[in-house]
């Protein structure tokens, strides 16, 4: 059975082409009308087994269907190649048929699913109840199907077996059934009987594969079959090895499989959740997985850690961006080609997530993109929104007091770069829990990308700026945060215009600065992004930082353990927020008690702030009683931010965390070497000249 579909229907199992032209539309709408019929029919004998992979095969034509109402919008009676008389007319006539055939396939899409949960509890119900008898009339009844299906059984046997030792994972090579043209980037063409390696079996369907030349990409599983062992595919196995070994140093192919694009792969290709989710109603279909969640949960190479870290030159023997003034006797300031504050002001038309998942964060996350490289640490910006209008998302555009600086809106933005093309992209997202399996995510609700030079060379100006938001990735083009909404508009200019008022957008404000902030921010690294309300703290630890590596270290040539436990530990607390608005509380309470003459004093505010940092933050980090840090669960953020009240409060009674830390009533974690000591050879950053 699967054999006679692909065959039947094997043109339409691929990614969605662009619209052909308009003498065409007859044979591709009734190809359509044909194949939605046959599967409707299919559905309703298919065995249990067979319906997920048929499932698959709507959720495809669904896609394929939508690609071509937007591409029949976008069309023009000039782009005919041939007069056509009552165009509009019948350009809204093929219109229509489409979206028919786009909620004919939605609802067989949502009957599979239904029909594949009631089976997959039958069947768990029968498996429970075990072995039973059967009366004569059963056994005599199951006989006759037995004679009746003998041949049908064998046919569909044989196809699962195929099926079954296709997706066996130790199954690498597979041989191609049919030529396929690359519709995509990242497509892989291929002839006919050509021997494809396989690298990856991915759900969806689309694998990534390798060719006897060494170049990979995504191919669809129902191009392939099973390889058979006979001579000629020896012989052909023994050519391909060959050619995988001349291309394995590299010369021919430069393979990714740095943490960015791993991660990038993941976002792009593994969206059967999101599907699902889209299938059901939950979220549009533009929705994708958060790339720059994925970069984050990768490891500390796109955190504000691992950028706060000194960088070292090529060479490895010095310091890039941490270098001493004798004069000053303090660190030299840094001037970037970049520096600018970014102040996020609000979302609006945010497309609201169905009932059956809660969301538990709406957010933007905000770094340095040049179109294909992340150059920058990933900063998040929580968002506020009011019930009564969820499709609105709002941030605070300055944050003083005992304000989060999660809300903080006002962002600086530093980096040296030379790329052209170098941009902020804003990733709207939303952590969200599915109320029926339990199961927690991240989801991208659109994303926008504001260049910020111009081909000249010259700073965009700074300015108010309302960025329409595209869905997908950013590496895809093309892609609606919510298609319906174009596909409910119609053709008129009024129409479009109201449409267009119902696309999502982020508006944003670019500030230059000003001298004096400017003096301010080229004491912090050269590449960097983080929150206006947290730089004198940041400024500090950079200080203190170039008091030990440059000015107080016995030799430049040392590599042996520093003994600071500010050093040592500060860098956790920018993956900490609230733990860094302790900081940031204590040190203001400890600033209002300082004369003039105190706070002119450089020397002896960096000696203060060790001294508020040893009896705020600096026990809490080892305290039994702070639960772990998780992002967007209000429970531990909550039980988190009364420990930490709560300390705060006892420190400043007792004049100092010395009682605290001494009193038997509070436990510890138990003493590890690096809450002290600082490895400044294992932090250091390497030269990255993307960066």
């Amino acid at each position: 059975m699967r054999g006679c579909f692909q065959q039947s229907y094997g043109s339409l199992w691929c990614k969605p082409r662009r619209l052909a032209p308009r003498s065409t539309y007859a044979t591709s709408e009734a190809s359509y009308l044909f194949t939605v019929e046959a599967v409707r029919a299919e559905s309703a004998a298919l065995a249990p087994g067979r319906r997920k992979a048929l499932w698959l095969r709507c959720v495809q034509l669904r896609k394929l269907v939508d690609e071509n109402i937007n591409a029949l919008r976008n069309l023009k009676k000039a782009d005919e190649p041939a007069p056509v008389g009552n165009y509009s007319q019948r350009k809204e006539e093929e219109e229509k048929l489409l979206l028919t055939l786009f909620q004919e396939l939605q609802n067989l899409v949502l009957a599979l699913d239904q029909d594949s949960v009631t089976m997959n509890y039958a069947a768990d119900e029968e498996r429970q109840k075990g072995p039973q008898t059967e009366d004569e009339n059963g056994e005599e009844d199951e006989s006759e199907d037995e004679e009746t299906s003998e041949e049908e059984d064998s046919e569909e046997t044989d196809d699962e077996d195929e099926d079954k030792l296709l997706d066996d994972p130790n199954v690498k090579e597979c041989i191609a059934v049919g030529n396929f043209d690359a519709q995509q980037e990242g497509d892989l063409t291929f002839t006919k009987g050509e021997v494809l390696l396989i690298h990856d079996k991915k759900a969806d369907g689309w694998w990534v594969a390798e060719n006897s030349k060494g170049e990979r990409g995504l191919v669809p599983r129902t191009y392939l079959a099973v390889r058979n062992e006979d001579v000629d595919s020896q012989e052909q196995r023994e050519e391909h090895i060959e050619v995988v070994d001349e291309t394995a140093d590299g010369t021919e192919i430069k393979k990714r499989t740095d943490s960015h694009w791993s991660a990038v792969r993941r976002a792009i290709s593994e969206n059967d959740a999101v599907e699902v989710l889209a299938t059901i109603g939950a979220v549009p279909a533009g929705f994708r997985l958060s790339m720059l969640f994925q970069l984050l949960e990768e490891g500390n190479q796109f955190r504000a850690s691992y950028f706060l870290q000194p960088e070292l030159t090529p060479s490895q023997l010095a310091f890039k961006d941490l270098v001493w003034n004798s004069e000053k006797n303090t660190i030299y300031p840094r001037p970037t080609r970049l520096s600018v504050i970014v102040t996020l002001c609000s979302c609006k038309m945010i497309p609201v997530p169905g009932g059956s998942i809660q969301v538990l964060s709406r957010h933007v996350r905000l770094c340095l993109f040049d179109g294909n490289r992340v150059l920058s640490n990933i900063h998040t910006v929580r968002a506020t929104w009011q019930p009564k209008n969820p499709q609105t998302w709002t941030f605070s555009p300055r944050v003083t007091g005992i304000l989060p600086s999660l809300l903080d809106g006002d962002c600086f933005v530093r980096s040296n770069s030379l790329s052209s093309d170098i941009g902020v992209l804003f990733e709207l997202g939303i952590t969200y829990i599915r109320n029926s399996t339990g199961e927690r995510g991240e989801l991208s609700c659109g994303w926008a990308f504001l260049k910020l030079f111009t081909s000249d060379g010259m700073p965009v100006p700074s300015k108010m700026y309302e960025l329409l938001l595209n869905g997908g990735t950013p590496y895809e083009r093309g892609v609606e945060v919510d298609p319906s909404i174009s596909r409910r508009a119609g053709s008129g200019v009024f129409h479009q215009f109201i449409a267009l008022k119902k696309q999502p957008v982020l508006t944003m404000k670019l500030r230059s600065l000003s001298t004096q902030s400017k003096d301010i921010l080229n004491l912090l690294p050269e590449t960097l992004i983080g929150s206006m309300c947290c730089i004198h703290l940041l400024i500090f630890y950079r200080q203190i930082l170039g008091d030990a590596l440059l000015k107080d270290r016995i030799s430049t040539q040392s590599t042996e353990l520093i003994c600071n436990p500010v050093l040592a530990t500060f860098p956790q607390l920018m993956d900490q927020p609230d733990l860094m608005d302790a900081l940031r509380s204590a040190w203001a309470d400890r600033e209002r008690t300082l004369k003039r003459s105190e706070k002119r004093d450089r020397e002896f505010l960096k000696s203060l702030f060790v001294l508020v940092y040893h009896d705020s933050v600096f026990p809490l980090l080892q305290s039994t009683f702070l639960p772990d840090y998780q992002w967007a669960e209000e429970e531990s953020e909550a039980s988190r931010w009364k420990v930490i009240a709560d300390f705060l409060k006892k420190s400043r009674e007792n004049d100092g965390a010395l009682q605290y830390l001494l009193s038997s009533e509070n436990t510890h974690k138990a003493f590890d070497i690096s809450e002290l000591a600082y490895d400044f050879l294992g932090e250091m950053r390497q030269n990255d000249p993307g960066v």
